[in-house]
């Protein structure tokens, strides 16, 4: 078969700066086929997806991806090590993935996999600097960047490689890759013009956070010159019918709700919850009236913004630091959004050569076919809860069970 690449996004809209990466990973791998794995409707940085994974599944086949496949919620909302690991052992999964292409901001492969290797084989100089760094209070990313450029011992070769989060997933992507033995080739594409979290636009690229801006902000205007056409015309359409989300605020009520509903053992039960923090949150919860007021007394140096947030869709989903545990310990299956005719093709001979794996085109069929394990289907409950709970953030039409109504996309 022809080269498969595999790339790994969220798509949160799918905009030019991913279209100049998807032919840039066509164009240097030789690859005929392309299989995107994308978060739901929750993405990594503990918030909302401004569209749902629908319609970021349209957007990504429409501008030349074959066949989406979403990343199961319980990984796509996780750090950025679990992230890239989920995303990798689906890739692996697959059976048919030669490359995986992702972007970072310094396109520098064998830096970024010196990086991987030290977090992956975690010698002992390392490991003994990381636990000095840790017992100052800082956060963990601190922290390990503080190790990790102790080790190599050059801090203005490597200073910069961890403040950038698309080089931190991209390390992340190559630790898993070492991590599962997997055969499947990496290689990375330089951000063009503008980094993850930078504001405003550059000719015709922005990064998708400030294009989400500009749509929380009603200011449309720019929006045709940083999005293909057909991005534009289907987030036009979505607006017209009220089926977006701007941002995690929709759901502060529900949020606070539960965090006052559960008890401190279940708030201690939350994955990244430790040291004695759901007492924190417990007293924020049962004194707060709004989530920028939670977040404004919960997070610390120790525990950042980001990782509070996770916590909080954790608490909102019903996440259990079990079910992330039984994640990593599990291949995922492979639950198809949507495809075109050569993703047709693909999907088919990814079912003729995985009798073992579960391929999900139809969740009511693969329900009723009874053919999963008790993981599976607990992982397909987080999933099928999170597109429930994200509905109600809609300004009109708030469905329920779209997981079993919604049709594939097929273009």
């Amino acid at each position: 078969m022809p080269n498969v690449i595999g790339i790994v996004g969220e798509y949160n809209p799918f905009h030019n700066g991913h279209k100049y990466h998807l032919e840039e990973s066509k164009r240097i791998s030789g690859a005929e086929y392309s299989i995107a794995v994308i978060s739901g409707n929750f993405t990594q940085r503990g918030n909302v997806s401004i569209i749902d994974k629908w319609t970021k599944a349209e957007m990504a086949i429409t501008n030349g991806i074959d066949l989406v496949i979403e990343l199961p919620t319980i990984y796509s909302i996780s750090s950025a090590e679990n992230f890239a690991y989920g995303a990798i052992k689906t890739l692996n999964a697959l059976n048919i993935v030669d490359y995986i292409s992702f972007g970072s901001e310094l396109g520098n492969l064998d830096i970024l996999n010196q990086f991987a290797d030290i977090f992956y084989k975690q010698p002992s100089e390392y490991v003994s600097l990381l636990e000095h760094e840790l017992s100052k209070g800082l956060s963990f990313p601190k922290a390990r960047e503080n190790a990790v450029l102790m080790y190599l011992n050059d801090i203005r070769k490597y200073s910069n490689v961890l403040s950038s989060p698309n080089n931190i997933l991209g390390i992340e992507y190559l630790k898993a890759l070492k991590k599962t033995k997997s055969i499947i080739k990496p290689l990375t594409i330089k951000r063009k013009n503008v980094g993850y979290n930078k504001l405003g636009a550059y000719g015709s690229f922005a990064s998708a956070t400030s294009i989400r801006n500009m749509i929380i902000n009603r200011n449309f205007s720019q929006l045709p010159s940083v999005l293909p056409k057909k991005t534009y015309n289907i987030l036009y359409d979505v607006f017209k019918k009220g089926h977006y989300v701007t941002d995690l605020q929709k759901f502060e009520k529900e949020i606070i709700y539960v965090l006052r509903k559960k008890n401190l053992s279940e708030i201690a039960n939350l994955p990244d919850v430790s040291e004695g923090l759901e007492n924190h949150i417990k007293n924020v919860a049962n004194s707060c009236n709004s989530l920028s007021e939670f977040m404004d007394n919960v997070q610390t140096k120790r525990y950042t913004s980001t990782r509070i947030q996770r916590i909080l869709l954790y608490a909102l989903l019903d996440i259990t630091k079990k079910d992330m545990l039984t994640s990593l310990k599990n291949i995922p299956y492979i639950r198809v959004l949507g495809f075109n005719k050569k993703g047709k093709e693909l999907l088919s001979t990814i079912s003729n050569s995985n009798k073992n794996i579960g391929v999900i085109t139809s969740v009511k069929k693969y329900i009723d076919s009874g053919n999963y394990s008790k993981y599976s289907k607990r992982m397909l409950d987080i999933d099928i809860n999170a597109t429930n709970i994200y509905t109600i953030g809609y300004a009109k039409n708030s469905f329920a069970n779209l997981d079993y109504t919604h049709n594939l996309i097929i273009i």
